[in-house]
């Protein structure tokens, strides 16, 4: 392989882990304040909406999958009620026709969502105007609004309850960030609501 292929790659890594380390410095705190709004939720009987674009709807899927299933087949609990806005393309497509791409989200948080919910966004910038309107639907139903964002936030971390803001303007990376955040994020939640089996595995450990 050509050095210049493996220098690019060599870039790319050390930019990204660059980017977790500044994660580390700003992320955390907004993170560990979602999973406990996540708990909470959860406990209560709610569920969770996820939502993006691109990259951003496939993560909606992923982690939405991992809180129904669970994270690792090794920590046994209930399912947990998170609902990706991303996978029903009859709803989508028939809405963005008919009223736009705009509307393809807050049509669903109208339908599904309810007081005591919580809504995730997931945008690389911030500016994702499908998400903008589905959280400005879940806040006119007191639901809780937290965004998984990079850049500067942008709109949608004015309007988040909770911002979770990556540090960095590169789309790849800070998609890279939400993977890794989005996966802390499940596992804390699970061990939040399950604390006699994260204890067993503490033991097991």
């Amino acid at each position: 392989m050509p050095n210049d292929w493996i220098s690019t790659a060599t870039s790319h890594l050390r930019e990204s882990i660059k980017v977790k380390v500044a994660v580390i410095d700003t992320c955390l705190p907004d993170l560990m304040a979602t999973c406990d709004a996540t708990a909470k939720c959860f406990a209560n009987g709610n569920k969770l909406l996820i939502c993006g674009n691109g990259g951003s709807a496939a993560d909606a899927q992923h982690l939405a999958a991992e809180f129904i299933s669970t994270l690792s087949t090794k920590f046994e609990r209930k399912a947990l009620p998170a609902i990706a806005l991303t996978t029903d393309t009859s709803t989508i497509t028939s809405r963005a026709n008919d009223y736009g791409f705009d509307e393809i989200y807050s049509r669903q948080v109208e339908a599904f969502g309810a007081k005591g919910d919580i809504l995730l966004s997931i945008s690389t910038s911030g500016g994702s105007k499908n998400c903008i309107r589905a959280m400005e639907t879940a806040k006119s139903l007191g639901m809780t609004t937290i965004g998984l964002l990079g850049g500067t936030g942008g709109k949608m971390a004015e309007l988040a309850d909770i911002a979770i803001v990556v540090p960095s303007s590169q789309t790849m990376h800070v998609q890279e960030s939400h993977l890794a955040l989005y996966h802390i994020y499940c596992h804390i939640v699970e061990r939040m609501l399950n604390p006699e089996l994260a204890e067993a595995e503490q033991r097991n450990a």
